[in-house]
């Protein structure tokens, strides 16, 4: 055998040797626990054969606690890029299968290479996350690591669209590049995520609790909110990450590619004028008008399981990427609490920094009362939200289907906040206040003084007729150009649709600044 003939060889031995990872056993223990490895991840993500893997060769360079002797190529982490329906996409998957995917000093080097050249050539960098932590082997030099990772995706945000899976353990100091990143996927049963482990909690606070009951795809998912998405396995997991990048831009200097339908623009929905119910106080699913007006009634929503009182999520309108912000009055009456505004004003700044204009549909009775939600700062948290629809600058369209009312009303999208096109439903009510609350504040005097309960009844629904004659309406806000239509609710689809084209070309500026100070 020549001696080209012999170095090919061993190339192609090291290449073998590399992709088999920590080995057949390592492999076979990571299916055992239900779970695909890092190769496996990115071949059913990425198109096929579409896969160009970096640094296959590096290797780490501690040489403490016998760590001299074990050497992996590529180590515990796969780089490359790749393509999702064509479009260039960069990766890496920790491979659980060497040293438990933990971060070494090199890993964090192949890391942090993926994500500088996805944002050097404004492509989305996406991570899958099944990694043991920091190799504490290393010291130092793995938390600096972490470090730089999370440094490029500071600087990565709102430039390029990051998105994290989460397909195993995510530990400790691990967490926080998923938590940077825009969106999260997790996995029921095989995925975690918390700062300090059960045996640290039970050390710490006296609590027994188990990885899944501290911080699985379940509790992230509805009750903390850091997931996105709760996956029931790794197939839907990576399905939801190729199906998201559907929606959104390479990077924020492109707008989310088109999706074609035979679905008209002009689509009528009588169904619509028929769903708000005669009652004020009467439920219905806010569901059911988005799928009403969205093509081919198709909607992906995000965060489905946690703030169900307000809907966030993406759509196309005649083609076009929006994004849906949407109070649901079938939970909470669709009230704005902490965590509603904590997750709508997170998405409705997302859409801004990528081009996505935003659809607003407004049922909101006001904000949640009580003394836990302000001890826990709902004033901020509502603030957030309010900012983020005033300093966007994308097309923004709002519909006022029923209820607005009071501080709720300025933060959902309304006209002072710069929206662009806001209509209203004849059936909207847009006012400071209910009319029943508002007849007790204006006439509490008046009222007190009628001693018969039949009179007095006679009189406060007097009172009330009045107040919803004057204010109660969508005419009153139509009067001062607050907004610019009534519609019927059938022809909702198409007065978006036409907006939405009217907007294409807006362009907006802000002051000069060095950045904004966004209540946190």
């Amino acid at each position: 055998m020549s001696i080209q003939q012999d170095n090919i060889k061993r190339l192609v031995d090291r290449r073998t040797s590399a992709r088999e990872g920590g080995g057949a056993k390592r492999i076979e223990a990571q299916h055992g626990k239900g779970k695909y490895t890092a190769r496996e991840r990115l071949a059913l993500l990425l198109d096929e054969g579409s896969f160009e893997e970096f640094d296959m060769f590096v290797q780490h360079r501690c040489t403490n606690f016998g760590m001299d002797k074990t050497h992996f190529d590529g180590d515990g982490v796969i780089t490359g890029q790749g393509t999702i329906d064509g479009r260039l996409v960069f990766v890496y998957a920790q491979n659980f299968t060497v040293s438990g995917g933990s971060l070494s000093e090199m890993m964090a080097k192949k890391i942090c290479k993926v994500q500088q050249m996805a944002l050097s050539v404004g492509a989305p960098c996406i991570g899958i996350n099944d990694s043991g932590g920091a190799r504490i082997q290393e010291g130092i030099a793995a938390l600096a690591g972490f470090g730089d990772i999370f440094e490029n995706n500071i600087l990565s945000s709102g430039v390029i669209p990051q998105i994290s899976g989460i397909f195993g353990p995510c530990a400790g100091g691990a967490v926080y590049s998923p938590a940077l990143t825009d969106f999260n996927i997790m996995v029921k049963n095989t995925s975690y995520m918390f700062l300090t482990g059960p045996a640290v909690v039970k050390k710490v606070t006296g609590e027994t609790v188990d990885s899944e009951q501290l911080g699985g795809a379940s509790v992230h998912a509805a009750k903390s909110g850091v997931a996105h998405f709760a996956a029931q396995n790794e197939e839907e997991g990576l399905g939801l990450i190729r199906e998201l990048l559907g929606y959104i831009p390479s990077n924020n200097r492109e707008t989310a590619p088109v999706c074609p339908t035979e679905d008209p623009a002009a689509r009528v929905e009588d169904a619509l004028n028929y769903i708000i119910p005669d009652n004020p106080n009467q439920a219905y699913d806010m569901s059911e008008v988005i799928s009403a007006i969205a093509d081919d009634g198709k909607f992906f929503e995000i965060h489905k399981e946690w703030a169900k009182n307000i809907i966030i999520g993406f759509a196309h309108m005649n083609g076009q990427s929006v994004g849906i912000v949407a109070n649901q009055p079938k939970y909470l009456a669709g009230v704005l609490d902490i965590n509603a505004s904590r997750k709508a004003a997170r998405f409705v700044r997302f859409c801004d920094a990528f081009n996505i204009p935003l659809v607003t549909l407004v049922d909101v009775p006001g904000f949640l009362c009580g003394t836990q939600q302000e001890y826990g700062g709902i004033i901020d948290h509502g603030a957030k939200l309010l900012y983020a629809y005033g300093e966007a600058t994308v097309p923004k369209v709002t519909v006022t289907l029923r209820k607005s009312y009071g501080g709720s009303h300025i933060v959902m999208s309304c006209k002072q906040l710069r929206g662009d096109i806001n209509y209203a439903w004849p059936s909207a009510a847009i006012a400071v206040m209910g009319a029943a609350g508002a007849v007790e504040v204006l006439y509490s005097k008046e009222l007190k003084a009628i001693e018969d309960p039949d009179k007095k009844a006679e009189a406060i629904q007097e009172k009330i007729k009045e107040y919803d004659d004057l204010f109660c309406n969508p005419y009153d806000a139509a009067k001062y150009g607050f907004i610019d239509d009534v519609i019927e609710p059938r022809n909702t689809r198409f007065r978006v649709i036409r907006a939405l084209e009217v907007l294409r070309g807006k362009k907006q500026t802000v002051p000069e600044r060095k950045h904004d100070n966004l209540p946190l």
